[in-house]
């Protein structure tokens, strides 16, 4: 298999339980070393979509192919190619780290110098090596996710599946998280990551997939879903004069508006955003005899693309 070819398929995927239908007629693929964002509202399927990859629920309709194999045909096959990190999992007590992950090693079926090879790479690349001897109950947050990341990685899956992993973790552990991630996508596995911190995943993932009501309102690159309105755009505007001179300006000009006052400017939307229209904008400013030192514009935030797609969708529903 080719590292272009898609390791993961999905097509025309369903699920109900009873009258809720859950998942929709979804369909995607992910690559080796695709890191795949995967967002949506509560409610909106992910799990399920997750739980399903994972052969932990059974689909209403539709297939899924992991690295060769369906999941209803070759679950066993299946669950050794991949590695489930859920939302949250059992610590127990009394049981230090290097036990708990001992005893998942062992049940991979890990024997002797191979499984202590195998602990010692694993416990390395988490960076777990010095709370090997703590206890599960006493660990921070952030120590946690790791010790559910290394068993995960314990069996050296393919495909790694993970449903909210970034929750809770304070700012050093989601950026030590966020460079585990890379490093494991420029070793080619196949990442499916769910998060509702959306900047996050702008960070860390190739390519988003939102989901909402069970069904995919975009597939693509976090510029994409940021630019999905594209007749509006805001600049931020500084001049080295007074300012109510730009102000003045703006009130002649029909495709410009302010949105907000600064100190030395102002906020203002342009009613084009193609890059020609907000050029021109800036050139008559210029000619004008408006002493511009900042004209820039700024960037959608992937929190606002995805309460705008909401908002979007709810209004054409």
């Amino acid at each position: 298999m080719s590292a272009a070819a898609p390791i993961v398929t999905v097509q025309n995927l369903h699920k109900q339980f009873g009258e809720h239908h859950a998942v929709q007629g979804i369909s995607f693929t992910i690559s080796c070393g695709q890191v795949l964002g995967f967002i949506g509202a509560n409610g909106a399927g992910k799990t399920t979509t997750m739980r399903l990859m994972a052969t932990l629920d059974t689909p209403t309709e539709g297939s899924i192919n992991v690295c060769g194999f369906d999941v209803i045909q070759f679950p066993r096959q299946v669950r050794d190619k991949i590695g489930w990190m859920p939302d949250s999992y059992g610590r127990y007590a009394l049981t230090t780290v290097a036990d708990y992950l001992d005893f998942y090693t062992r049940a991979y079926g890990y024997r002797r110098a191979e499984r202590m090879a195998r602990l010692e790479d694993v416990m390395a690349f988490t960076d777990l090596a010095l709370l090997a001897r703590q206890d599960l109950d006493t660990l921070s947050k952030g120590q946690a996710q790791r010790v559910c990341l290394a068993r995960m990685l314990l069996h050296d899956p393919e495909v790694l599946i993970m449903d909210e992993p970034a929750a809770g973790l304070d700012p050093k552990a989601r950026v030590e998280f966020k460079h585990l991630v890379r490093l494991l996508a420029a070793d080619g596995k196949a990442i499916f990551i769910s998060s509702h911190i959306l900047s996050e995943l702008e960070d860390m993932c190739d390519t988003i997939l939102f989901i909402d009501q069970g069904k995919i309102a975009h597939h693509g690159s976090t510029e994409v879903l940021k630019r999905q309105d594209d007749t509006t755009t805001t600049v931020h505007i500084k001049v080295a004069a007074d300012p109510e001179r730009l102000r003045e300006w703006i009130e002649l000009s029909p495709d410009i508006t302010r949105i907000e006052s600064t100190t030395h400017g102002c906020r203002a939307s342009l009613t084009s955003a193609l890059p020609g229209d907000v050029a021109a904008i800036l050139r008559r400013m210029i000619q004008d005899g408006l002493p511009v030192v900042d004209f820039h514009q700024e960037e959608q935030k992937l929190e606002d693309a995805f309460i705008a797609m909401l908002e979007k969708l709810e209004t054409s529903s």
